[in-house]
């Protein structure tokens, strides 16, 4: 039975919460963008990446250490609190750009405790972790599709205070419904140092071929494949179909990524990897069509293929490493597969455009797609991705 009061409790804490980052996203760009212009938003945006990044394998091993509920939740009040105060800026005047910097990065340092537990607490809430991660991935993407709509909405009626003070409520039900979810207990091991669980996570990542080398692929893809799609994409089709094109385009994705949710909770492949990687050949079709300055149409098409791949692809991975790995070590090794998978997404982000300029937008864009089909077909060349089975259940020892 999926729906037990402890799931529904989760898949509310995380629905909510990434309806108010999905609302923060549009809020940042028109708040923080009409006060300190464009670089006031990268500074903002850089001052939380940097945390993350650099706290994410902590976060790991606090979790591993006193359990990934407690450190979510945390992670919630805090975030509440630094959200709060960026609301408090903006309703009683204008929060100067060096309060905007702390708070997001006070908001990133936490970002980093809450993130290796999502895969940790899922376990501990199903016996179904497939269907619990499909049906996550498709409110997830409807609240994406949500929140930045309402964040326009409420921005413009009320301004950026009433948004942030949207967001920080969404962080404190998160917590709320967090503090009522009963995980079992956490596994203690023999106490030792911050450095000797870091060192023992990074054995436990290495010693899993199937883990490290998708990881591997990521970090190509970060770089050439998903760092680009972004700004690139929001130029090419603002210019060439116009601004509400993009936002069209980005309902597409949406829509499409609800798609491939509902097929990852009907679908139960004996070898998810190789379902995911198969399906993931598809996303390359987004880059493609807007290389190719593709009609409205076939852009749209195309984008939905992206997100269903995108989305089927999540399922099968997130339910692969909570099922093939060890309980014990679970957090720990999420935090290395979010820094792997994560770190090298701003350095695409910010070579697409100087490279742009030097090649041409639509050449990286085909480099992009490029490395899409070449990374795909990698993972389904790898012995151990290939041929790495469905799990009966998660790993409880």
């Amino acid at each position: 039975m999926l729906w037990t009061p402890n799931f529904t409790r989760y898949f509310v804490a995380r629905s909510v919460s990434v309806f108010g980052d999905a609302m923060l996203l549009v809020a940042s760009a028109l708040a923080i963008g009409a006060l300190h212009g464009a670089t006031g938003i990268g500074v903002v945006l850089a001052a939380w990446m940097v945390p993350f990044l650099g706290f994410i394998l902590f976060g790991g091993v606090f979790a591993d250490r006193i359990g990934a509920r407690p450190l979510m939740l945390g992670a919630d009040l805090v975030r509440l609190a630094a959200q709060g105060t960026v609301a408090v800026g903006f309703l009683t005047g204008v929060p100067s750009l060096w309060l905007l910097i702390v708070c997001s990065a006070v908001s990133g340092g936490a970002t980093a405790m809450y993130q290796p537990g999502v895969n940790g607490i899922i376990p501990l809430v199903t016996t179904d972790p497939q269907r619990a991660n499909a049906t996550i991935r498709v409110a997830n993407a409807i609240a994406e599709l949500l929140g930045p709509a309402v964040a326009g909405i409420l921005f413009g009626f009320a301004g950026a205070g009433v948004v942030y003070s949207v967001d920080a409520a969404t962080f404190a039900i998160s917590a709320l419904c967090l503090a009522f979810v009963r995980a079992g207990p956490v596994l203690r091991t023999a106490r030792t140092s911050m450095a000797a669980d870091l060192v023992a996570g990074w054995h436990e990542f290495r010693s899993r071929t199937w883990l490290w080398s998708v990881i591997l692929v990521w970090v190509a893809f970060g770089v050439f494949l998903f760092g680009p799609l972004l700004p690139l994409g929001a130029v090419l089709v603002s210019g060439s179909l116009g601004p509400a094109a993009y936002g069209w385009m980005q309902s597409a994705v949406g829509a499409g990524t609800i798609i491939g949710g509902l097929a990852a909770l009907r679908l139960r492949p004996a070898l998810p990897l190789t379902a995911g990687a198969s399906a993931m050949f598809a996303y390359v079709l987004l880059p493609l069509a807007i290389a190719v300055h593709a009609t409205l149409p076939v852009l749209l098409a195309a984008a939905a293929a992206n997100g269903a791949a995108w989305a089927f692809w999540s399922v099968m991975w997130q339910t692969s490493v909570q099922t093939q790995v060890p309980a014990a070590v679970l957090n720990r090794l999420t935090a290395y597969e979010v820094l792997g998978s994560d770190g090298s997404l701003p350095v695409g982000q910010s070579l697409a455009g100087p490279v742009a300029l030097l090649i041409g937008a639509e050449r990286v864009l085909g480099v992009s797609v490029a490395v899409g089909l070449l990374g795909c077909a990698t993972l389904l060349l790898i012995p151990a991705v290939r041929t790495l089975r469905r799990a009966p259940e998660p790993l409880r020892v």
